[in-house]
């Protein structure tokens, strides 16, 4: 029985196509747990390589260039043009990210001035109905029947309207503080 077992266990392990190797892959791991698995590191961002300070092969003028310098001038040419395209692509990123972050101060700007003018409208909102409570309902039957009485009683009113109007302020500038 030991004969048909090994055969059995011995079987090549046919991968036709990418979920076996994914199985193949999971059952590996699986056979030992407690053995840590190693997670690569993503891959680093471009870094520019800095341009030649001094070229190695130069040409002398009054002697043409030999077969063998094209490649020599056409590997520099596409490591040049290479470094460009590298440079204005980190240029177009990094404006693309500006014109963003520019957006999210403008709108949470936007959002913070909408907040405060519904805040102020609330206040204010507040203020006048606790200032109907304060005043009695018989008093303001008694304004409307005597209107001849209150041009001296109007003079005053402003002064008090003044006054909680000043307070209000500054209970809205110490809130928002």
């Amino acid at each position: 029985m030991s004969d048909s077992e090994t055969k059995s266990e011995k079987k090549p392990i046919v991968i036709k196509n990418a979920t076996d190797l994914q199985r193949l892959k999971l059952e590996k791991l699986m056979k030992n747990p407690d053995k840590p698995v190693v997670i690569p590191e993503p891959p680093k961002s471009k870094s520019l390589a800095a341009p030649p300070d001094f070229v190695r092969n130069v040409m002398g003028s009054s002697a043409g260039a030999g077969s063998g310098e094209f490649h020599v001038y056409r590997h520099l040419r596409r490591k040049e043009y290479a470094r460009q395209k590298f440079i204005q692509e980190k240029s177009e990123k990094e404006k693309l990210d500006d014109e963003y972050h520019n957006r999210i101060e403008q709108n949470r700007q936007a959002a913070a001035e909408k907040t405060a003018k519904k805040r102020a409208k609330r206040l204010k909102k507040k203020k006048n109905a606790k200032l109907k409570e304060k005043k009695p309902k018989t008093e303001s039957k008694q304004n409307a029947s005597s209107q001849s009485e209150s041009s001296s009683e109007d003079e005053t009113e402003p002064k008090e309207k003044e006054e909680t109007e000043a307070k209000e302020k500054k209970e809205t500038t110490s809130a928002d503080e």
